[in-house]
């Protein structure tokens, strides 16, 4: 004898409302039995056929797509299913950038600057707050090093850095530079080819120094002082090795004379 759940069963046994059952009766998705005084009821096959619809839901099909399996039209499943991957791809994308604007949001009302709501949807229309990964681990490095004081003047001087340089391209030029110093190694600190390097070492820094504050200044300084400890977390461009190589080649040319080192506001 076929056993026979009541809607009140079904509805706790499936996690869905008798709302939903019904609707989905209205679709023609189950057909449930009807007991003599009217009341709907299932059989062991509209109980499985409930918890496929389940299934399929939580993958992102739709009901008419669902309907289309369940009366076994012609349906083209494998396009079906790499088409709902795309869907699915893009709202994981989606979310994705929803939470990165809201970390951020967050960090930067944390470093004291003021966001309010109008600014707050600003920065959700325009994107002005997404982070890649790589500015994501950056930004738990420098969170190590930096004083309150130059995360606030960081996050001040946001919109004049853009002016002054583009980030991408930057990183660029850091990553060229330091492979090509990399590739030259050894070489003598104080010689002709590392003092050339130095220099442009300090013209790739200048403009940083141009919009730099004190405190912006002294936090890089003590960040990359520490970079044995953070290496490979973020990359900018150089390791370790070459890092202290520039400073040994810096001071050899002070020594001989010749500060490199870029000062505040963009004076060499």
């Amino acid at each position: 004898m076929t056993q026979i759940i009541d809607i009140a069963e079904v509805a706790r046994t499936t996690g869905l409302s008798a709302r939903a059952l019904r609707f989905y009766e209205a679709r023609g998705l189950v057909k449930p039995l009807r007991t003599g005084s009217g009341r709907r009821c299932y059989g062991a096959g509209e109980l499985e056929r409930l918890h496929q619809l389940v299934a399929l839901k939580r993958a992102g099909l739709s009901l008419q797509q669902i309907k289309a399996l369940f009366d076994k039209k012609p349906i083209d499943l494998r396009q079906l299913v790499a088409l709902q991957l795309d869907t699915l791809d893009d709202q994981a994308r989606a979310l994705s950038e929803a939470r990165t604007i809201l970390r951020t949001t967050l960090s930067r009302i944390d470093r004291g600057e003021p966001i309010d709501a109008a600014t707050f949807c600003s920065l959700i229309r325009t994107g002005d707050v997404m982070m890649t990964d790589e500015q994501q681990k950056w930004q738990a490095v420098t969170d190590r090093y930096m004083s309150d004081q130059a995360k606030a003047d960081f996050a001040r001087k946001l919109p004049e850095m853009g002016d002054v340089f583009s980030a991408e391209a930057t990183a660029e030029m850091w990553k060229d530079l330091g492979s090509r110093i990399k590739a030259a190694m050894p070489m003598d600190p104080a010689g002709a080819k590392a003092r050339g390097f130095a220099r442009e070492w300090m013209a790739l820094l200048a403009p940083f120094a141009k919009i730099a504050t004190p405190a912006m200044w002294q936090g890089s300084q003590q960040m990359y002082a520490n970079i044995d400890k953070w290496e490979g977390e973020a990359d900018p461009g150089f390791d370790a090795q070459t890092f202290h190589f520039i400073q040994q080649a810096v001071t050899a040319a002070k020594a001989d004379g010749e500060d490199l080192t870029p000062t505040l506001g963009g004076r060499a």
